[in-house]
């Protein structure tokens, strides 16, 4: 047997409350009952009032309230195997791991409120897939495709700027990385989230975008950082920021135009983030849950417990008719004139 909700086994403490009240109760009457005569005349007065059918009628209700108690909690007993099928997209995020997502122009820094939005994307799925893909100079599967959303946050806690030595941002080899992550015998229902703060030198990301169209896959892109660009921390933890062989601070500037060329090849959108806010929720509420058709991820055979709430709740409403109709008064023969 399994029950649905053992919370309400706190109400049961009502039990004890009801007894004590009809034990009261049937004090105070005893009480009264002497003030007003003595215990044999008041039953010469009353002789077919029965204590005991007083006491049998607040044993009713007592019952009544208990299996009252029993149905919410919702048992359960017999079940039934029952097959559910989970429906949902493929979604790859690539975020960026260079050092200049360490750029405090959004707080706390870029890097750690773009894992935040993605924390939170990550608890709005509805059976979709997610992967990640870091990437910097080069790029590597750092979760692959799962309904684990558990395990997927975990992943998300690890990722940081040291994870990959070569620097750069390499938006292109980003997107090969999360193509090859994609099942290959569909050509329907991916996605790709692309959070990235600076320019691509590393390769041909439109050559890159222009791939995962083939393979059926939009590309959603975000630029991380103000318009005019931040200065890039310093990586050796000495503070201060990255300088060029000149002696100048090296800024990191979003390449909005290629970005937006990479969304719209894939059909796909394109959002800058200037506050902090990546806008993930609404990407995918209104971009990757109305416009990319769902495909069947996973079957699984489940036991549906049969609900058996009726049951009790059948005795309660018993107990509660038995009660109302039962009378404390004994019943008096007719052709005798007998107490029964």
């Amino acid at each position: 047997m399994r029950f649905g909700d053992l919370s309400y086994l706190l109400f049961l403490w009502v039990i004890p409350v009801i007894i004590l009240f009809y034990i009261y109760a049937f004090r105070k009457k005893d009480k009264y009952i002497k003030l007003f005569s003595e215990k044999d005349l008041f039953c010469q007065l009353t002789p077919d009032v029965s204590r005991r059918r007083q006491v049998f009628k607040a044993f009713l209700l007592i019952l009544a309230v208990l299996f009252c108690i029993l149905s919410l909690t919702r048992p359960k007993w017999g079940f039934h195997w029952e097959e559910v099928k989970r429906k949902g997209v493929d979604i790859i995020v690539c975020v960026d791991v260079s050092t200049s997502m360490l750029a405090e122009d959004i707080k706390p820094n870029r890097l750690e409120r773009a894992k935040r939005k993605i924390h939170d994307l990550i608890n709005l799925l509805q059976g979709d897939r997610i992967g990640l893909v870091a990437f910097a100079g080069t790029s590597f599967v750092q979760c692959p495709l799962t309904l684990d959303y558990g395990a997927c946050q975990i992943f998300l806690d690890y990722l940081d700027t040291d994870l990959i030595p070569i620097q750069g941002t390499a938006i292109g080899d980003a997107i090969r990385t999360a193509i090859q992550a994609f099942p290959k015998r569909e050509r329907k229902s991916k996605a790709i989230i692309l959070i990235t703060d600076g320019e691509d030198h590393e390769g041909d990301p439109l050559a890159a975008a222009k791939e995962a169209k083939k393979e059926g896959i939009k590309i959603f892109a975000i630029g991380i950082g103000k318009e005019g660009g931040a200065p890039v921390p310093d990586p050796s933890g000495k503070g201060g920021f990255k300088k060029d062989k000149n002696g100048e601070l090296i800024f990191s500037k979003l390449d909005e135009t290629t970005l937006q060329k990479i969304a719209l090849e894939t059909g796909g959108t394109y959002v800058r983030s200037v506050t902090g806010d990546l806008d993930l929720e609404k990407i995918y509420v209104e971009d990757i849950k109305k416009k990319i058709e769902q495909k069947e991820l996973e079957s699984t055979r489940r036991k549906r417990w049969e609900e058996r709430f009726q049951w009790p709740l059948f005795l309660a409403i018993l107990f509660l008719l038995w009660e109302a109709f039962f009378s404390e008064r004994r019943r008096v023969g007719k052709e005798k004139g007998k107490i029964y």
